[in-house]
């Protein structure tokens, strides 16, 4: 596989950016999106829809992270 060129690589990205809009406005209900997420596929190689994909579950958690904060999980008591 060749790598995309310019008109290519934007064709990807703006595909991706409507996605993530189209999720972000539905509360990440990939069943409203279904037409963006097909648009998507078409656009990209295969590895970057895995790899964007990827990239969006992590910057949600990243910013659920920075808003929430972080709360270990309980383990088993050590002795002390």
């Amino acid at each position: 596989m060749t790598a995309p060129n310019s008109a290519q690589r934007k064709a990807c990205w703006d595909a991706r950016d409507l996605l993530w809009k189209c999720l972000d406005d539905n509360d990440d209900k990939a069943a409203s999106c279904q037409k963006f997420q097909s648009e998507f596929e078409a656009n990209c190689p295969a590895q970057w829809v895995k790899y964007f994909t990827k990239r969006r579950d992590f910057l949600k958690y990243k910013e659920r992270m920075q808003s929430e904060g972080f709360t270990p999980a309980e383990g088993p008591r050590q002795p002390s």
